[in-house]
C-alpha cells in the first residue's frame, strides 16, 4: 500500500514538472561563441517579419540557455544569432526542455535535438524538403530546355507526381501524430483539392462556377482555428491575403459576411482573433477597391465600438473610431451631403440644386500636380461620352488660390462644368466628404445618392454602365 501510494505520489510530481509553463532550452554551438543568440518567433507572416522573444549569451564554450517560466505560446520559432551568420527554425511548445547542438555556418541541416521528438519529425521534414527542393529545381530547368510539346508535358507530369509525394508524406504525418503542432501546421497550409469530373446544374447545364465554389467553401476546412499557436507560423498572413484577394468577391456584404464568419471562428482565441480583426480592418482602410471604406466603418462600428480590439489604448482607439466617424457619412449608398457653396461668379449655388441623371462631385486644386494632369482627363471623357450618359460636374476649388483657379478653368476650357468654391470657409466639406487629398472624385444619381468614389477618369463610365445594368436587371425582375 505504502508503494502504491509513493508510486501515485512520484507520478503526480512527474507530470505536475512536466507541465510547467515556459521553456527550457540549451544550445551547444560547435562554431560559435561570445555573443549573443536570440530567439524569436513568426507572428503570421513569412519572414522578414520575425519577433524576438528572447536572449542569452553563448559563453567560450558555445554554449547558451534560454529559459522562462512564463506561459509560453507555440509555433514555429526561430535560433538567430546577433551576427545574422544563420539561422533554423524549430518547434517550440509551452513546458518545453531540450538541448540542441549546432554548427550555425551549416544550419538549419546540422542541428540535432535532445527531449523533443517532434523537432526530429520537423527536422527529418526539413531535411526532406531540401532534396525536394533541388528535385523541383531539376524539373524547372528540364522546363525551360524542353523542346516539343510532349517533353514540356512530361516534365509537367513528374511535376505532379512530385507535388503528390510531398503531399503524401505530410499527410503521413498528420495520421501517425494527430493534434501535434506539425500536424496542424501541415493542415494549414493544405488546399483544396476539387472533385474532378463534370458538374451539372439543376437544370442539367454545366456548372462552370463548381471549381470556383467548391474551392473557396473548402478553403478553411484544415485549418484548426482553435490552435493559437498557428499565429506563430509564417501561413495565415498568406492565407487571409489570398482568401481575401482572389477568392471572395469584392463586394462590401460579402467582405462583411466573410469577416465576420473568421472572427466567428477565431473568437476565444487570443492571437488569431487579434491578428483576423486587425487584417481585415487595415485590409478594407487601405484598399483601392470602391466601396471597401464602408467594411472599414463596419468593423470599428461592429467591433473595435464593442470592446473587442483589447490590445489597442484609448488613444489608438479613439484614432479608429474618430477615422471610421469621418468616413461613414460618405460611403456608398449614402445620400450625399449638402453642399451650400459659391460659383466662380459669385452666385449662391446647392449640390441638391443640380438637376442630372447624374452629378460628378469632384474635389480638387489648381495646385495640385495630380489635379492639373488629372481635370482635362476628366472633361475629355465627359465631352466624349459622360456627358451622352446625363452627367454633370459639380467641381469643387480645395484650398485659396482663387486666381490660379480662374486662370486653369479658363486655359483648359471647363467652361461646361458648375465651377463652386467657399470663400467664406463656412462649408464643413472637408469632413463630410473626407477630402484629405485631391482630387477626389465621387458619381451621384439623380437622387444625389452616393455611387460611386475613388474615381479617376478611366472608370467613370465603367461605374455608370455597372449601374445601368444592375437598374435594367431590377426592372426586369420586377415584370
Amino acid at each position: 500500500m505504502k508503494r502504491t501510494l509513493l508510486a501515485f505520489l512520484l507520478l503526480f510530481v512527474t507530470v505536475a514538472a512536466s507541465a510547467a509553463d515556459g521553456y527550457r532550452i540549451k544550445l551547444k554551438f560547435t562554431d560559435y561563441k561570445d555573443s549573443f543568440v536570440y530567439l524569436a518567433h513568426y507572428f503570421a507572416k513569412p519572414l522578414p517579419t520575425i519577433y524576438k522573444l528572447d536572449s542569452a549569451k553563448v559563453d567560450k564554450n558555445g554554449v547558451a540557455v534560454l529559459q522562462s517560466k512564463e506561459k509560453t505560446l507555440g509555433g514555429i520559432y526561430i535560433i538567430l544569432p546577433e551576427d545574422k551568420s544563420g539561422y533554423f527554425e524549430f518547434l517550440l511548445n509551452n513546458g518545453d526542455d531540450m538541448s540542441i547542438t549546432a554548427t550555425m555556418k551549416t544550419t538549419p541541416a546540422s542541428a540535432k535535438f535532445t527531449g523533443s521528438p517532434e523537432n526530429d519529425r520537423f527536422s527529418k521534414y526539413m531535411t526532406y524538403l531540401v532534396d525536394f527542393g533541388k528535385r523541383n529545381q531539376k524539373l524547372e530547368e528540364d522546363l525551360k530546355n524542353a523542346k516539343t510539346k510532349a517533353d514540356t508535358q512530361a516534365i509537367y507530369d513528374k511535376g505532379k507526381v512530385l507535388g503528390e509525394e510531398l503531399e503524401n508524406y505530410r499527410n503521413g504525418v498528420i495520421k501517425q501524430y494527430p493534434g501535434t503542432l506539425l500536424t496542424n501546421i501541415f493542415k494549414a497550409m493544405k488546399e483544396p483539392k476539387v472533385p474532378s469530373g463534370k458538374h451539372l446544374l439543376p437544370d442539367g447545364s454545366v456548372d462552370s462556377n463548381f471549381a470556383y465554389n467548391y474551392f473557396k467553401s473548402h478553403y478553411w476546412d484544415e485549418f484548426d482555428f482553435n490552435d493559437d499557436r498557428l499565429i506563430h507560423t509564417p501561413i495565415y498572413d498568406q492565407k487571409l491575403d489570398e482568401y481575401f484577394n482572389k477568392l471572395v468577391l469584392p463586394v462590401t456584404d460579402s467582405v462583411e459576411k466573410e469577416a465576420n464568419e473568421l472572427l466567428k471562428k477565431t473568437r476565444g482565441r487570443k492571437e488569431l482573433f487579434k491578428y483576423t480583426l486587425h487584417w481585415v480592418t487595415q485590409w478594407a482602410q487601405n484598399s483601392k477597391i470602391m466601396g471597401m471604406d464602408e467594411v472599414f466603418v463596419y468593423m470599428v462600428e461592429n467591433y473595435y465600438m464593442k470592446g473587442d480590439a483589447y490590445w489597442l489604448d484609448d488613444e489608438t482607439l479613439k484614432k479608429y473610431i474618430d477615422r471610421a466617424q469621418k468616413v461613414a457619412p460618405n460611403v456608398i449608398g449614402n445620400l450625399a451631403p449638402e453642399l451650400n457653396m459659391t460659383t466662380i461668379d459669385g452666385k449662391p449655388s446647392k449640390l441638391s440644386s443640380v438637376n442630372a441623371k447624374y452629378t460628378l462631385l469632384v474635389f480638387w486644386a489648381p495646385d495640385c500636380g495630380h489635379c492639373q494632369t488629372e481635370m482635362p482627363q476628366i472633361d475629355s471623357a465627359y465631352k466624349a461620352e459622360l456627358k451622352a450618359k446625363g452627367v454633370k460636374i459639380y467641381a469643387v476649388k480645395v484650398g485659396d488660390e482663387e486666381q490660379q483657379w480662374k486662370d486653369y478653368i479658363k486655359k483648359h476650357n471647363l467652361n461646361e462644368w458648375t465651377h463652386v468654391h467657399n470663400p467664406e470657409h463656412t462649408s464643413n466639406y472637408k469632413a463630410d466628404y473626407d477630402v484629405y487629398g485631391t482630387p477626389s472624385i465621387y458619381l451621384l444619381d439623380e437622387r444625389k445618392i452616393i455611387r460611386g468614389k475613388k474615381l479617376d477618369h478611366s472608370n467613370i463610365g465603367t461605374v455608370i454602365e455597372m449601374l445601368e445594368k444592375r437598374e435594367a436587371a431590377n426592372k426586369n425582375g420586377a415584370k
